[in-house]
Order: structure tokens, then sequence, then C-alpha cells
């Protein structure tokens, strides 16, 4: 089955990475379990163990920290912010967004990573029409998740959580990245598509304005995609490589 997209009406596409183009979605839900149940045990606070479903309602898309912070939020905790230079014991928001950090770096270390076959049929697609494209990912591990998926030489512009905070740009759902990835592909964001899994980066590219926005459902559901903005939603980034 395809969604048949016109894409003489597009002169670029901006693709989330995790859960888009690589499955990493589902080692970062590792990493978040595994840090917020134990630091839930740690402090005792077991009337409302993490669940799946805080990943999609409180982290899933954010920056780290936000995702740190939003959650604790949801359990009435909080914690000093820190800085980002914080040790993984510190308990500060920075610190326990850098325990997560190295839950994902090990685990990718590890079991290394392979991109997704559908999203790679699109990528060739477009590459084959000659459209520019983007990656536009909150992890500051976009780098290292590319190269590991061997995908790095495809993108010209990545904008990762790294470019965000030293551009002081806020990230997803607030359009800003998206909108300089835009920006640095040089392209009209009405001529552009974003490609979301998450409800955050769906609401960003919507309120961005972008031409078309792509929801990606690998496990949030499909209608939340749809409120969020998404113009459409697909299982399988293959479903785009079709012509009308």
């Amino acid at each position: 089955m395809f969604f048949l997209v016109d894409w003489d009406d597009y002169d670029a596409a901006l693709f989330d990475l995790d859960g888009v183009l690589t499955p990493t979605a589902e080692v970062h839900m590792r990493a978040w379990r595994d840090l917020f149940t134990d630091y839930l045990t740690l402090k005792g606070e077991t009337a409302r163990p993490y669940a799946e479903a805080d990943y999609f309602d409180h982290i899933d898309g954010k920056p780290r920290y936000d995702g740190v912070r939003d959650f604790l939020a949801s359990r009435d905790l909080t914690l000093p912010e820190g800085e980002p230079s914080d040790p993984a014991s510190a308990e500060t928001v920075c610190g326990l967004g850098n325990r997560k950090n190295d839950f994902f770096a090990a685990a990718l270390a590890a079991d290394g990573v392979e991109p997704y076959a559908g999203s790679v049929t699109l990528l060739d697609h477009l590459e084959q029409r000659g459209t520019k494209i983007a990656v536009v990912s909150s992890s500051r591990n976009a780098p290292a998740v590319l190269e590991a998926a061997g995908l790095a030489d495809r993108f010209e512009v990545v904008v990762d959580g790294q470019v965000a905070s030293d551009a002081g740009l806020p990230g997803k759902p607030a359009p800003d990245t998206y909108l300089e990835g835009a920006r640095r592909l040089g392209v009209d964001p009405e001529h552009a598509v974003v490609l979301e899994d998450a409800v955050s980066g769906v609401a960003a590219g919507h309120a961005g304005g972008f031409g078309l926005v792509v929801g990606v459902d690998r496990g949030v559901g499909a209608d939340k995609l749809a409120d969020a903005g998404a113009d459409v939603v697909v299982t399988d980034l293959a479903e785009l490589a079709g012509e009308r």
C-alpha cells in the first residue's frame, strides 16, 4: 500500500531520526525505563512505577533534559537543574539526563543499529529525484547513530540536540529546529515535508507551517499523531515512495 505523494510539490524532506530512520527509539525507551525504574525505586516512589505510556506521554521526541524534567513533574518530583557537565551520578536534572545517555551509549556500542528498510527505500527514492534532505533530531547522539547505521554520508544538514543547544533553539514541540533545518537547506517550509514518529515532533512540524507533516506510527498511535497535526499517518516510509 502506498500513500501517493506528488514530490514535485516539495523541495525537501526533513526526517526525525530515532523511530523514523532507525529503530533507536526502542533503545531510548529501554534506557529511559532503566533510568526511571531505578530512580523511583531508590526514592521509594513505588506507588506509580514507570510504565511504557510514560515514554510517549512525557519524553518521546523531546530534548533529553526536557524529558527528565517533564517525567519528574508527572510524579510531582523536582530536582535542581544542574549543568550539562554534571556527572551521571549527580542528583540533578542534567545528572539524570546524562545517566540515561550512558545507558543509551552502552546499548548502541553493544548492539549497533540497522536503519529501517522502508526508510532507506524512501531515501533512495528522494536521492534519485534530487530532493533535498535533512535530519532534525532532539538527540545529541544523532551523529553517532547516523554513523552506526551507515547513513551519515546521506545528509549534509543535521540539526541535532547539540546544534540546538549551541544556537539557543528550543526543542520540539517548538518548531525552531525544523525551521532551522529548512533554513540550512535553503527551502521554504511550505515546500518541505516533515517526517516524525513523536507527538512532540509532529506538533513542531505543524507549528512550523510545513507543507506536509507525516506521522510515522511506531507505537504512539495514529489518532494521537493526527491530533497533534499529522496530515497523514503511515507505518512504513516505503509507503511514501510511490508516485502520483
